[in-house]
C-alpha cells in the first residue's frame, strides 16, 4: 500500500456542487484543500438536469465563491417558470417570472460544475480516487483508503460524497430509504423543432402534470433539451415485478403507457417520444431528522448529510451553502483573510499549507458549521418529504397546489 501524493490538512470527498464550493471558498481564503472523486475524469459521466439557484442559499454560496457574476452570465432567468397541469393537459397554475426576477434562475448542472472546477487551483481534484474506507488514527486524523490501494491522511475529512456516502458510515451510518416514488427518466432533444408539442407544454421552465399517484414532469434545459421524469408511486422493483428488462426500451414504454391510459394524448407524448433509453431512478431520502454525534476530524455536507426528495428544489442549493459555510468557519478559525469581492485567481499556497490549524480550532470550526447546517437541513428535508407526499398522491394535484401556495 502506497501513500497518496500531495496530502493536505483538509480533504473533501466528492466533486459535486457542494464539495467544489467548499474547496473554492477555502482556496479564496488561502487555505489548501484536496478533493477526491471516484470518476475517472471530469467528463466521465453526464451531470444531470437543470438547477435553480436560490437567492437565499445557492446564490449566497456563489457570492462567497466569487462566482456570482459568472453564474448570472450563464443562468436562464426564464427557467423559473413553473406550470401545474391536470391529466387532461389543462393548466391549473402557471407562474411566470417577472422581468429582472433573479430569485431562482436556472443553470445546467454541467455548466455549474464546470464553473466551479475552472475556478480551482489546477490539480485540486484528484480524479479516479474511489474511497474504500476511512481509518481513524486518533486526534481527529483519518487515513483515507482508496480502491487502488493508496491512502492519504487528513486532519479533516468532509463527506460530500452523496447519497451512499462512505464518510457517513463513521457518523452513525444512517442509510437512505426508498421514498415509495420512482422516476423513469426520458430525454427530448432539439425539442422546439423535433417535439414542438412537448416544448409548448413544458414552457421555459418546469412543468408537472399530476394525477392519482402518477406524474409527468418536464424540465427545460439549455440547448433546446427537455428532460422528462415519469413519476410513479410503486415498489422499488416495479420493473422486475412486471417482468421488464430496463434495457428493453420498447417494453418499458409499453408498461409506462399502461400507467397513463386515461391521460391526454399530448401528455403521453412525453413517454412515447423519448430520444434514447429510459433511466430508472428510485427516489431515496435520509430519515428526517438526520443528525449525528459530533466526531473530531469528520463532517458531512449536501446529500451525504441530508439527502431529500427533489421536490424540495433545495438539494444543490443547500449543498453549496453547506460548503461555503464550512469553508468560512474554517477560515475564521484560521484567521485567514476575507476576500474583498470576486477574485480573479486563487493562491497556490495557503494559510494551512505551511502551518496547519490546531486540532481544537479545526474542531471548533466544524462544530460552528454543524450548529447551523443541521437544523437548516432538518427544516428543508421536512418540507421535501411533505412535497413529494403531496405531489405523487391519490388526490394530486390538489395537495401540491396547496403546498406551493403555503410557500408563497
Amino acid at each position: 500500500m502506497e501513500v497518496s501524493a500531495h496530502p493536505t490538512q483538509i480533504a473533501v470527498v466528492g466533486a459535486g456542487p457542494g464539495g467544489l464550493t467548499c474547496a473554492r471558498v477555502l482556496q479564496r481564503h488561502g487555505i489548501d484543500v484536496t478533493v477526491y472523486d471516484l470518476d475517472a475524469s471530469v467528463d466521465a459521466r453526464p451531470q444531470g438536469g437543470s438547477l435553480d439557484m436560490h437567492a437565499d442559499s445557492g446564490q449566497i454560496a456563489l457570492a462567497a465563491a466569487g462566482l456570482l457574476d459568472a453564474f448570472h452570465a450563464l443562468a436562464r432567468p426564464e427557467g423559473q417558470q413553473m406550470r401545474i397541469l391536470g391529466r387532461d393537459a389543462g393548466v391549473l397554475l402557471d407562474l411566470v417570472p417577472d422581468q429582472g426576477d433573479d430569485g431562482a434562475p436556472e443553470i445546467d448542472r454541467g455548466q455549474l460544475r464546470g464553473l466551479l472546477l475552472d475556478s480551482l487551483v489546477p490539480g485540486t481534484v484528484r480524479w479516479g480516487h474511489s474511497v474504500s474506507r476511512l481509518e481513524p488514527l486518533g486526534g481527529g486524523v483519518h487515513r483515507v483508503h482508496f480502491a487502488d490501494d493508496t491512502f492519504a491522511e487528513h486532519a479533516l475529512v468532509v463527506g460530500a460524497d452523496g447519497a451512499w456516502s462512505r464518510v457517513r458510515a463513521l457518523l452513525g451510518g444512517a442509510v437512505p430509504g426508498y421514498s415509495g416514488v420512482t422516476f423513469v427518466e426520458a430525454h427530448l432533444d432539439d425539442a422546439d423543432r423535433r417535439h414542438p408539442g412537448a416544448a409548448a407544454l413544458t414552457g421555459q421552465g418546469l412543468m408537472m402534470a399530476l394525477h392519482n399517484n402518477r406524474g409527468l414532469i418536464a424540465q427545460r434545459n439549455s440547448g433546446g433539451h427537455i428532460r422528462v421524469y415519469i413519476a410513479l408511486r410503486a415498489a422499488r422493483d416495479w420493473h422486475e415485478a412486471a417482468g421488464v428488462e430496463l434495457a428493453d426500451t420498447g417494453r418499458v414504454r409499453e408498461v409506462l403507457l399502461a400507467e397513463f391510459t386515461s391521460w391526454s394524448p399530448s401528455l403521453r407524448t412525453l413517454i412515447t417520444d423519448n430520444d434514447g433509453p429510459y433511466i430508472n431512478r428510485p427516489i431515496h431520502a435520509l430519515p428526517v431528522p438526520h443528525t449525528w454525534p459530533h466526531a473530531p476530524g469528520l463532517t458531512l455536507l449536501g446529500d451525504a448529510a441530508h439527502l431529500m426528495s427533489p421536490f424540495s428544489g433545495m438539494g444543490a442549493n443547500l449543498a453549496m451553502l453547506d460548503g461555503a459555510d464550512l469553508a468560512r468557519a474554517v477560515a475564521a478559525q484560521a484567521g485567514a483573510p476575507n476576500p474583498d469581492g470576486p477574485s480573479t485567481g486563487v493562491p497556490s499556497t495557503g494559510v494551512l499549507g505551511g502551518g496547519d490549524l490546531e486540532a481544537d480550532r479545526l474542531d471548533a470550526a466544524v462544530r460552528a458549521y454543524e450548529s447551523v447546517m443541521l437544523p437548516r437541513s432538518v427544516e428543508a428535508a421536512t418540507d421535501a418529504a411533505e412535497a413529494i407526499a403531496a405531489a405523487i398522491a391519490p388526490d394530486a394535484p390538489a395537495g401540491i397546489l396547496i403546498h406551493l401556495a403555503s410557500r408563497r
